[in-house]
């Protein structure tokens, strides 16, 4: 189980290494419908389900239905990390694993650069307070997967490429002007503060 799946490409490329079964929850019909398309593609015989709707709204049909459950940096459709944890955890297995996405706090993050985010200290944890609180869920973390400066920019700067480029192909879209103002504000916040002050982690935890 994917909540919050975007494009699907987690769950597409397991099906493709390890022929799983498995469902795709997003609220976006445009990444749906990408999600479909790439089934169709890549993996037409595989046992896959992509639902548009919000993942905050799923219930599936069976609880502890699913081997692994992933949630890769969404957490606010569940009211935070620990909402998400909790969510996860009533959908997985005993046994099962549970994979969430999460940012963390590198380090105590400036007044300046919560103003300019609109976002709050209490918002994200430290590293070790995202392993604790899966751990006192009862879940026990197996494996971190801990981005680096390159993983950040790499994710950053391809925005701001495709954001340039669709300008630069689509000068007649009247929300390209808007589009190229956030970004740009974007670019300076993560260069004056996120890089050195916000990480991010994949957790993966195993249930009792």
């Amino acid at each position: 189980m994917d909540i919050a799946c975007g494009k699907g490409e987690i769950l597409i490329r397991l099906a493709e290494l390890y022929d799983i079964s498995g469902t795709g929850v997003d609220i976006s019909p445009y990444c749906i419908k990408d999600c479909r398309k790439k089934h169709r593609d890549r993996v037409p015989n595989a046992d896959l389900k992509f639902i548009e709707m919000d993942g905050a709204d799923y219930k599936p049909e069976f609880q502890e239905s699913f081997d692994l459950t992933m949630f890769i940096g969404a957490s606010w459709v569940y009211k935070g990390y620990k909402g998400t944890l909790q969510a996860l955890k009533v959908m997985t297995k005993p046994d099962g694993l549970i994979m969430v996405g999460e940012p963390y706090w590198l380090k105590e993050p400036s007044e300046e650069y919560l103003r300019a985010d609109k976002i709050r200290k209490e918002d994200f944890g430290s590293h070790y307070e995202n392993v604790h609180s899966g751990e006192a869920e009862g879940l026990t973390c197996i494996y971190t997967l801990v981005s680096n400066y390159d993983d950040w920019d790499l994710y950053e700067t391809l925005q701001w490429w495709a954001a340039i480029e669709y300008a630069r192909n689509h000068p007649d879209d009247p929300d390209v002007p808007e589009l190229l103002e956030r970004k740009k504000r974007e670019k300076e916040i993560y260069l004056r503060w996120g890089r050195e002050t916000l990480g991010w982690a994949i957790y993966l935890f195993r249930k009792p």
